[in-house]
């Protein structure tokens, strides 16, 4: 088992929303909080379940936001954002997901109460709601609908990373 010491604040990394070539040579593990927690998404989108450990952001919470059916993590002092750390994704999948990922997104690292650190997607800006998003909701009236989506778009995203 690995030990971390976890840290309080979460440090975030140079801003990357609008480009699409966030992810650097040796892109860390991500830190999953939103829809890319659910299997049947991963699966539609890079064709795996990749290997994932139960974590969370403190400093951070996963907010809904206005019209979307998906989160944005935000700053939120004292609290938690839930998620999943992947600690297995190739490349190829890194650059599947990136290119899945709204381009407002910032690409950044974030400390996790498991001690380490991940890369989360962090929504910068705007239409943000009061309110946590709520993943049991999503499951229960989008998840289906949503990962047909992201099944239909997936050839696309694959050619979007090749280039």
């Amino acid at each position: 088992m690995i030990m971390y010491q976890a840290t309080a604040q979460p440090t975030p990394v140079t801003a990357t929303s609008g480009r699409r070539d966030r992810l650097a040579p040796d892109a860390a593990i991500l830190f999953a909080y939103g829809t890319l927690q659910f299997d049947a998404v991963l699966e539609a989108l890079i064709g795996r379940i990749p290997q994932q450990v139960s974590v969370s952001a403190p400093g951070w919470r996963a907010a809904s936001l206005e019209g979307r059916v998906y989160p944005g993590l935000v700053a939120a002092p004292g609290s938690a954002a839930p998620g999943v750390l992947f600690t297995d994704l190739s490349r190829r999948e890194w650059m599947i997901l990136d290119a899945f990922e709204d381009d407002r997104y910032d690409l950044r690292e974030v400390t996790l109460t498991s001690g380490g650190r991940g890369l989360a997607y962090v929504w910068p800006d705007g239409e943000v709601l009061e309110g946590d998003w709520d993943a049991e909701q999503f499951r229960t009236r989008h998840l289906d609908e949503y990962a047909a989506r992201c099944a239909r778009i997936a050839p696309g995203l694959l050619a979007r990373a090749a280039h």
